[in-house]
């Protein structure tokens, strides 16, 4: 029932690890060819692959796991699929059902241990309720603001028999999707914008996920309105576009703060406008008159910022629903475009070329040379994730890949690995720390067993970098339990796991590693050993709002 619900929903790939707990299913998979297990190392991995998958093709990753700690090792990888709206569906196998809540072997609550991390979850105590419980997780998953369905299913459930009966229809009491976009608000927010002098607009994942890139370039474009992305948001707008103001937030780029700062209406669409976009909210684009917030999720309205005008609504059909009702702008936008142009001049991104040491910035402008705008980019979380966010420079939506709203460390080599199946044709490269790496280094395994051409690239600079940089700024540069200098030899290490791997310490090494990454079939790795003490500008202080952001210092 299990596996030809998931084959009606045209389900391909299942990332798993086998238990006790879910062996009947497992019994049955070879029966069903057209559905291809990837065994992972860990399940933890399984999340990311599924989170990776999801991400680069859209459809829902799968993920199977055992009772009690192979549910539970699925946690961080739902929590960081729910914070970004990723969907997945986790099936995890479950004691006999007359033994819930006795302290069987490997029993946990897992609907209670991940209730605050999925969009929704199941205890399947009764086989009638299959396949209905299915069809309901992958409607519920993929369906308003996505995200993670867990569906646990008790073993005495899996062992029974009865018919197998599809549901013929839907209906899910209490699940109500907006379909529709508020004319008059699209109107009203479309007016705003055409009237105002100083203009921004925000985008954030949701411009992604509803495939809005397009509307939203014909938007700014028609307004003449500069655009800025959150770090989920990367991609929604091309860089290089003249109305770009690159990434938003507490790490964005300083002409982009300062757009924010003095813009007189800010319209964010398809965002959260959490903590890492306003900084200090009190002191939050202080001049603005008219915030306009467009997202699919109406709790999303007023949570951290009021608007005064509100469009619950898919992305992509709110700027279609506003564009018609766009004017052309009633005040030239000449001096405000031209005092941009004077912030990016003013406030470029910049780092040190040369102190003796390799530069991140240095390795990720040679890896972008290559990724020739079509590439998928997988970032860690740390110092790596902001680097690889702050240098992307494609013109194509979709294919920057991070963990932003959970920041979860070792999420890149999984994530790449899933990525990697749900578009083989691309190229894929993995840009991560060398902390978060060795949390998930067990994937590897999976990287040599399927011959996968993923990239890694390894920012080795022998520390918690993001964590050394925050305590020397913010904590009297007391550096605490941040060293990695006792870390394995990922040369070493990778040829243990069976793939090629290079050491790089000299910018002039940088490109032959590079090509010799390319040159090979198959997974590569490459330890860049970069400077310890470079650090992530621009940057908002604890505490302090986007007016107060540092910059890379000149030397």
């Amino acid at each position: 029932m299990v596996l030809e619900a998931l084959e009606r929903e045209g389900v391909e790939l299942i990332f798993g690890y086998p238990g006790g707990a879910n062996l009947p299913i497992y019994q049955h998979l070879p029966d069903h060819p057209k559905l291809r297990h990837i065994l992972v190392r860990h399940e933890q991995g399984a999340a990311h692959m599924a989170d990776g998958y999801a991400r680069a093709c859209g459809k829902p990753g799968v993920v199977f796991a055992t009772s009690g700690p192979g549910a539970l090792n699925l946690v961080t990888g739902l929590a960081t699929a729910y914070m970004d709206s990723v969907p997945m569906i986790a099936i995890t196998g479950q004691v006999a059902s007359t033994q819930v809540g006795r302290d069987a072997f490997q029993e946990t609550d897992v609907i209670g241990a991940t209730s605050s991390v999925t969009k929704h979850s199941y205890l399947v105590t009764n086989i009638n309720q299959l396949p209905r419980v299915i069809h309901e997780a992958f409607h519920i998953a993929t369906t308003g603001r996505p995200g993670p369905v867990l569906i646990d299913i008790c073993k005495d459930v899996q062992q029974a028999d009865a018919p197998n009966v599809p549901p013929e229809r839907l209906e899910i009491p209490g699940y109500k999707l907006n379909g529709h976009v508020n004319l008059d608000h699209a109107k009203a927010a479309a007016i705003a914008l055409a009237e105002a002098e100083r203009p921004v607009v925000l985008a954030g994942h949701g411009v992604l996920l509803s495939h809005a890139e397009v509307e939203l370039r014909e938007f700014a474009e028609k307004a003449a309105a500069p655009v800025g992305t959150t770090l989920l948001g990367i991609g929604a707008f091309p860089v290089n576009h003249p109305l770009s103001l690159h990434m938003t937030g507490f790490m964005g780029t300083g002409w982009n703060l300062k757009a924010v700062q003095n813009a007189d209406v800010l319209m964010m669409v398809g965002m959260r406008v959490d903590d890492r976009v306003t900084a200090k909210l009190a002191g939050f684009a202080p001049n603005v008159k008219t915030f306009i917030h467009i997202d699919i999720d109406g709790s999303e309205m007023g949570k951290n910022v009021r608007p005064q005008i509100e469009l619950v609504a898919d992305a992509k059909q709110a700027l279609k629903a506003m564009i018609p009702h766009l004017p052309q702008p009633e005040k030239s936008r000449g001096t405000w475009l031209a005092q941009i142009d004077a912030w990016r001049e003013e406030h470029p991104l910049k780092y040190t070329h040369s102190n003796g040491h390799l530069q991140p910035q240095d390795v990720l402008i040679d890896m972008y040379k290559r990724c020739r705008n079509e590439a998928i980019v997988v970032a860690d979380v740390g110092q790596n994730q902001i680097w690889a966010a702050l240098w992307w420079n494609y013109d194509r939506p979709g294919l920057f890949l991070n963990s932003g709203g959970s920041g979860t460390m070792g999420f890149a080599l999984p994530a790449a690995i899933g990525a990697k199946f749900a578009r083989p044709e691309l190229d894929v490269w993995c840009v991560a720390g060398e902390g978060g790496f060795v949390m998930t280094a067990q994937e590897l395994s999976v990287a040599v067993e399927h011959q996968l051409d993923v990239k890694i690239v390894l920012l080795n600079n022998f520390s918690l970098g993001m964590v050394r940089q925050f305590q020397d700024d913010f904590y009297g540069g007391v550096r605490s339990q941040v060293d990695l200098t006792h870390m394995p030899d990922f040369v070493k290490l990778a040829e243990a796991y069976g793939l090629p791997a290079l050491r790089v310490d000299k910018f002039a090494d940088i490109g032959p590693a590079m090509d010799a990454a390319e040159r090979t079939k198959g997974p590569f790795l490459i330890d860049f050993r970069i400077d310890p003490e470079a650090n992530v500008y621009p940057i908002v202080p604890l505490g302090k709002t986007l007016n107060d952001f540092w910059e890379a210092p000149d030397q």
